[in-house]
């Protein structure tokens, strides 16, 4: 029965951590035990628009709890998109589409990415926060992406 719970536990962490590249870390306290405390960098491409491309940057607890996946990551993270070639739609578009989530904790909690499209100004909007609030307010970043000609 346990190793089963184990089990299904680790094939959703690793369904969950979808197609993101890691670009590096930093470390921001020492552990005497297990991974430092670090912010870390990964980048995705949004999987319905060819030619954007997102980096963000998230708190990652480590210590013995964090290196065995067991510990709960903060909620601080920033997003920073940009237009990397020509823009093109793959799919028709949704408002507040979920194009990134990453966990943060064992069970409870994690990161998402969402997208928006503002037509009247022809920019995307890329919103990354964490689902369980903190103290009453859920700690957000976002991005814009002018939609413009690429040469």
């Amino acid at each position: 029965m346990t190793k089963n719970i184990f089990t299904m536990i680790f094939i959703i962490a690793s369904l969950s951590s979808n197609y993101a590249e890691e670009i590096g870390r930093v470390d921001t306290a020492f552990k005497l035990l297990g991974a430092n405390h670090s912010i870390v960098i990964e980048a995705f491409d949004d999987p319905k628009i060819k030619g954007v491309s997102c980096h963000l940057s998230r708190a990652k607890t480590g210590g013995i709890k964090g290196t065995l996946g067991l510990a709960e990551d903060l909620s601080d993270a920033s997003i920073a998109c940009r237009q990397v070639g020509p823009i093109s739609f793959t799919e028709k578009l949704v408002q507040g589409e979920r194009v990134f989530t990453k966990k943060t904790s064992l069970v409870f909690k994690s990161m998402q990415v969402v997208r928006f499209y503002d037509s009247k100004r022809n920019t995307l909007i890329y919103l990354v926060y964490s689902d369980r609030v903190i103290e009453g307010s859920p700690k957000n970043s976002i991005s814009t992406v002018p939609i413009m000609p690429w040469k």
